[in-house]
């Protein structure tokens, strides 16, 4: 199945984070790497007093389930050495599943698509990018971020 991941770091080496991370999930046997979008950067979101982030999004097909691709994505954070403590605080790498297509979830481990995919500019203008046409919620991606302000988001 097709799936959507979106990829963020604002701590270090941004970029070399996000490629460790890309890398990561391509190593993955049950994940095949379709498209990566350019890099973005980008201001922080929720919590605005932490430095800029790096973001992107990447199209993957993958013979995993969403539970299973969540757990291979959590993996890669664990290995490159994401903690956990602050919400919406710095992270050296943030790797959150956006949509798996003909999958819809909302249980306590994953809600798909992403709860906040439609109401996040850094998400969506990566992955605008390279799926400009998927349809989240009823609507696709460039509908959807149309409507949002893209204030401080570059290509990098």
């Amino acid at each position: 199945m097709r799936a959507y991941l979106g990829i963020g770091s604002n701590v270090g080496d941004m970029a070399a984070m996000l490629d460790r991370a890309v890398a990561g999930l391509a190593a993955d046997p049950g994940i095949t790497l379709v498209a990566r979008s350019s890099d973005y950067r980008t201001p922080p979101w929720g919590k605005t007093d932490q430095p800029w982030f790096l973001n992107g999004a990447v199209a993957v097909e993958t013979s995993l389930d969403p539970h299973g691709l969540l757990d291979a994505c959590l993996r890669v954070e664990h290995d490159l050495g994401r903690v956990r403590e602050e919400r919406w605080g710095p992270r050296v790498i943030d790797i959150d599943v956006l949509a798996y297509e003909g999958a819809a979830v909302d249980d306590a481990r994953l809600v798909l698509p992403h709860r906040y995919v439609r109401e996040r500019a850094f998400v969506l203008v990566p992955l605008a990018e390279i799926a400009p046409d998927l349809v989240i919620g009823g609507e696709r991606v460039v509908d959807a971020l149309a409507k949002l302000d893209r204030t401080g988001i570059a290509r990098v």
